[in-house]
């Protein structure tokens, strides 16, 4: 398993994209992941380092570059599940420019996160009562069947409106050569949920769609008790094409370096399919060092 590294860890320190990119191969990487929070400006700078250096493009993340109109870092700035049709819109508008970069840029696959319910407010109630001890109590079960009822009331609506749009970009990706990766999220709003996606990807050929596991998301509603995070894992493999590899520390801080914290990779790895996209998303606040550490130690168990 090759690891890449996403240009989060960095893009926000460069102006120019071409000493970006240089920072990550300086550290031992010979693929990155563009991430999303690359401006227009910078596009140019590696376009520029791919002339200079040799290295792969192992993914990009919607929306690449960056809407103009989007100041700060922002990739649920327009979702698939909007309300408002002008920002539905937009959403797929800029994740065909996306796929139009992924080719030029030889990626094979684009990282796409969908949306979320935005009428429900279910994760955040939930994350305090874990975060004061109370996971175990009565109040904590109480609260989680209600977020559970209160989502699928609203879920196939949600789910059926995401579908519609991405059959555009589907289409599209299939024209350019490149693969859609549906990415999981952290929150319980998000569309579609883990017990959703199975159901959800048989809408979407799987030529040129999968899914891509997030290790951090599903570590954090595991640690909610949402999902059983290796039994999750297991049931969507078939359709899976790439994953961002980050730890949790307890409860929810996630984008820490493998193997600082909770998430058994030992046990999830091995289910993962032999052929599968590897990124590691760190924080911005990580040590460079640390992060060739993790790198090493993950080569080194998983290779």
């Amino acid at each position: 398993m090759k690891l890449s590294l996403s240009t989060c860890w960095n893009s926000w320190r460069h102006q120019d994209g071409c000493t970006m990119v240089e920072e990550i191969l300086s550290l031992g990487f010979e693929s990155l992941e563009l991430s999303h929070g690359i401006r227009s400006s910078q596009l140019e700078g590696v376009l520029q380092a791919r002339k200079r250096h040799k290295f792969s493009i192992s993914s990009v993340h919607n929306f690449l570059p960056m809407p103009i109109e989007v100041l700060t870092d922002s990739p649920d700035c327009y979702e698939f599940t909007s309300h408002r049709p002008k920002d539905r819109d937009r959403a797929l508008r800029l994740t065909l420019a996306t796929i139009d970069w992924a080719e030029k840029l030889g990626a094979p696959f684009v990282v796409v996160h969908t949306g979320r319910i935005r009428s429900l407010n279910l994760t955040a109630p939930l994350r305090k009562m874990v975060e004061q001890g109370k996971i175990f109590s009565r109040d904590f079960i109480k609260r989680k069947l209600e977020a559970v009822q209160a989502r699928e009331k609203v879920a196939h609506m949600h789910n059926t409106r995401v579908l519609e749009l991405l059959g555009d970009a589907v289409s599209h990706a299939g024209k350019r050569g490149v693969k859609l990766g549906i990415e999981n999220r952290e929150y319980y709003e998000a569309v579609p949920s883990e017990r959703e996606f199975p159901d959800f990807l048989q809408h979407l050929d799987p030529a040129h769609t999968g899914y891509w596991h997030d290790f951090g998301h599903a570590q954090i509603k595991h640690n909610l008790g949402l999902i059983d995070h290796a039994q999750h894992l297991e049931r969507i493999a078939p359709r899976l094409i790439g994953c961002h590899i980050h730890d949790t520390r307890p409860p929810f801080r996630d984008h820490c370096p493998p193997f600082t914290g909770e998430t058994p990779f030992d046990q999830l790895v091995p289910l993962l399919p032999k052929k599968c996209a590897t990124v590691l998303e760190m924080s911005p606040r990580t040590e460079a060092a640390d992060i060739v550490a993790a790198a090493n130690a993950w080569n080194k168990k998983f290779k």
